[in-house]
């Protein structure tokens, strides 16, 4: 309640920027919402402290448990983190992300998002080190003109679910020079997203960077997705583009370039018959149209013998068009040991790349 009534008097101030102060010192905070829209254009938020969420999930009792803290309607937003800390506190929902009385229903449950960000236009981070959380780290959704920097994200590599930054529905977004180690997709964008920037971002232990899994509630779009200078290490993916079999719309304009893979297992990887449970999979003949997606200057080493992949609906004549790889090398793990790429239904061309992509060879 007192970061509540803090937030009301800053959401209020007719100051040309108020700021939120957060002292150096350890804030236990329940699920909070701070909503706009405010006074001022410009509001400022300096972490200095830290913020730690419950440590049982019974403390989460008659509070939503989708989201821990949350920022909505908020233009003007920056939030600077100096020495401080979010702790979402989540190894209690990892092994199972049910409140008792959903266990008792037989719900599908998920676990809180740590930070979310809903509709929040011009919106600054920077500086922010984010542990541990329920679900994932962070979600950006229904925004537009976004500038994420130098954050640190942490959570175990068993953690599940536990992205670190997820982006659906947004546009004109800036991530750059920031470390994200967890247990799921260190960055992941969802339909509706467009104009997307990503730059020196180190990723690992996690699941890459991915765009999708596109398509599963029907009519999908991204484009403008550009991810360049990152590093991947130890990762489950690296570059990855996932599609449900029967969706539609498109995503298109990606382009992935100069990146470093250091022991990843599926290096580069287009999968248009996502299915992770591997049950009860679709077999649908429409899909969501891939085209103009580009990787170059991607170097470094696989743990798998198949470090390239491109696995592409033939819905259409096929839904993978002009793809395009040059400047790729990726060796194997093991000294001596060869590569090989698989490449279904895709069309495009490769140059100066190994292994050899032969459906795409001129």
């Amino acid at each position: 309640m007192a970061f509540l009534k803090v937030w009301k008097a800053v959401c209020q101030a007719e100051s040309v920027v108020p700021i939120l102060v957060i002292p150096r010192m350890t804030f236990l905070l329940k699920p909070a919402t701070f909503s706009g829209p405010c006074k001022s254009s410009n509001i400022f938020v300096q972490v200095l402290g830290n913020l730690v969420a419950p440590n049982t999930k019974w403390a989460w009792i008659g509070h939503h448990i989708n989201t821990w803290l949350t920022f909505s309607n908020v233009s003007g937003l920056s939030i600077i983190g100096q020495q401080g800390r979010i702790d979402g506190q989540g190894s209690a929902w990892w092994p199972q992300p049910c409140l008792q009385q959903n266990v008792q229903n037989g719900a599908k449950c998920n676990g809180p998002t740590a930070l979310t960000f809903d509709t929040c236009n011009d919106l600054q981070l920077n500086g922010l080190a984010h542990i541990n959380s329920p679900r994932n780290h962070m979600t950006v959704k229904n925004c537009n003109g976004v500038v994420i920097s130098n954050l640190h994200i942490i959570a175990t590599e068993t953690s599940p679910n536990t992205d670190g930054i997820d982006i659906p529905g947004s546009t004109n977004i800036q991530i750059g020079n920031s470390n994200i180690k967890t247990g799921d997709d260190c960055i992941a964008i969802s339909g509706g997203s467009s104009n997307i920037s990503i730059t020196g971002v180190t990723c690992g232990p996690g699941h890459g960077i991915s765009i999708g899994a596109l398509g599963y509630g029907g009519y999908d779009r991204v484009e403008g997705i550009h991810v360049s200078n990152c590093t991947f290490k130890g990762t489950m993916n690296g570059v990855r583009i996932k599609t449900w079999q029967g969706g539609n719309g498109y995503a298109r304009k990606i382009s992935f370039e100069n990146i470093k893979l250091v022991q990843v297992n599926n290096p580069i990887l287009i999968d248009q018959f996502y299915c992770p449970s591997r049950v009860d999979c679709q077999n649908k003949t429409s899909a969501v149209e891939l085209s103009d997606i580009s990787y170059s200057g991607i170097m470094g080493t696989s743990t798998a013998d198949e470090a390239i992949n491109l696995s592409c609906s033939q819905s259409g004549g096929g839904c993978c068009t002009d793809i395009s790889l040059d400047r790729v090398y990726i060796a194997s793990t093991i000294p001596g040991k060869k590569t090989n790429a698989n490449c279904f239904n895709a069309h495009g061309r490769s140059t100066h790349t190994k292994p050899t992509v032969k459906c795409l060879m001129q």
